[in-house]
């Protein structure tokens, strides 16, 4: 193992793309294994690309792009301002709940921070707020995306340590829900101490409310159509992809009429590329994903984490740290692709449900776009908004405190991830 992680780190160093590293690492096992002959290697590849449950990511990569050229982002938009828009720290308020709803549609935490910097960054600097500050909340409030259904962390997550993605769906709501919450409380008590208040702003009346909420109602059926047919046995998460398709092409055409061929087009243009770049590194890691099997590394950091603690929760935290410090250097896919086979087994004999250990996978894997020195998401957001790095990461502390405090919640009450799978899988 130690010569395929070298190979790995070297390709890297030299500039090689991450999906080529990985391969170059796993063709080092076959081609120096006296027992695996490269034809293996060759035929797991093969196999990846044969996978049913893959076919989700495609299909909600897709239904995340026409759900943007939809015209659903400005309906969010609108329902999110009316909302929130007159507490301490309106516009703050605004891109932590736009997020949130936005998370049931595109999936992506770096396509969420990159439309809200184009969108509300501008507004909140015009009115006074920090480009730090306004950079950290566009950029920390998008980590609602990873754990908010459909992510398509989660679903790479399943389909590589084999956990069911209906439950993994349904855990992710409250998760997310509380990220939400944690983050706003967050900013208020910022925006409180700066003053940061839109003068003359009033609460929202009813009826502006639901107007704001009806003009909106597509987007926020959205989620929920997908969990309920999930739930209800109607589709599987590959066919509810499916499913998200035909809703964001009939939405588009003929609730919004916006939807042309031309819209169409440019959701294909992205979508390719996303895919592309995707689905590149997942055939690649099969290699390496039957190599970390074929080594028993699972077995052998169990025993080493079992034989030294011996809290089940200890153990996570452990694991979780790692998983941090690995999110400062590389892209959350490529950790959930070459490390969810080592930790699902190790959580699991230590006696926690995957399904629990997915959801903080995921916060603190995707917590790595928001933190340097390569964080995707960070440096979207400061690009845009032209924010010196030193600024963000001064901002951006409160709100790294309240995910922190999050995790340490959900790690030591796994409940308020578990209760809603249970009570509605059982």
């Amino acid at each position: 193992m130690g010569l395929i992680t070298v190979v790995f780190f070297v390709a890297l160093v030299v500039g090689a793309p991450v999906a080529l590293a990985i391969g170059f690492a796993g063709f080092t096992f076959f081609l120096t294994s006296n027992v695996m002959p490269l034809s293996i290697g060759v035929q797991k590849i093969a196999t990846v690309s044969q996978s049913f449950p893959l076919l989700a990511v495609p299909f909600f990569v897709f239904a995340g792009h026409l759900l943007n050229e939809s015209a659903i982002t400005d309906r969010l938009f609108k329902f999110s301002n009316v909302s929130v828009a007159w507490m301490a720290g309106g516009l703050a308020q605004v891109a932590i709940i736009l997020s949130t709803l936005m998370g049931g549609v595109s999936g992506s935490a770096v396509a969420d921070a990159a439309m809200e910097a184009r969108v509300l960054g501008p507004q909140m600097i015009a009115r006074g707020y920090t480009r730090g500050y306004a950079s950290a909340v566009i950029a920390l409030s998008s980590l609602i995306t990873a754990t908010i259904p459909p992510s398509i962390g989660l679903i790479l997550y399943g389909y590589v340590g084999n956990v069911s993605i209906g439950r993994l769906f349904m855990a992710g709501i409250v998760p997310g829900l509380l990220m939400m919450v944690f983050l706003m409380v967050a900013a208020y008590l910022v925006a409180r101490r700066r003053n940061y208040v839109v003068e003359g702003a009033q609460r929202p009346t009813v009826r502006a409310f639901g107007h704001a909420a009806w003009d909106a109602k597509w987007a926020l059926l959205f989620p929920v159509l997908l969990i309920l047919s999930i739930r209800g046995g109607l589709f599987t998460p590959s066919e509810v992809g499916a499913f998200a398709v035909v809703y964001a092409l009939l939405v588009g055409r003929f609730a919004h009429r916006v939807m042309t061929w031309d819209a169409v087009k440019r959701a294909i243009d992205y979508t390719i590329s996303d895919i592309g770049l995707i689905m590149l590194i997942i055939l690649m890691s099969g290699m390496i994903g039957f190599a970390i099997i074929f080594l028993q590394l699972p077995q052998h950091i169990s025993g080493w984490l079992l034989g030294s603690l011996s809290d089940p929760r200890a153990i996570v935290a452990v694991i979780l740290i790692s998983l941090f410090v690995a999110g400062l250097f590389f892209e959350s896919t490529i950790l959930v692709l070459l490390l969810t086979p080592i930790f699902v087994p190790v959580v699991q004999k230590a006696g926690v449900d995957p399904v629990h250990f997915g959801i903080l996978m995921m916060t603190i894997v995707t917590l790595g776009s928001m933190t340097p020195p390569v964080g995707v998401a960070m440096y979207t957001v400061c690009g845009l908004l032209d924010t010196r790095l030193e600024d963000y990461i001064r901002e951006s502390l409160p709100f790294f405190l309240a995910i922190f405090l999050l995790v340490a919640l959900l790690l030591f009450v796994p409940q308020l991830v578990l209760f809603l799978p249970n009570w509605t899988f059982g």
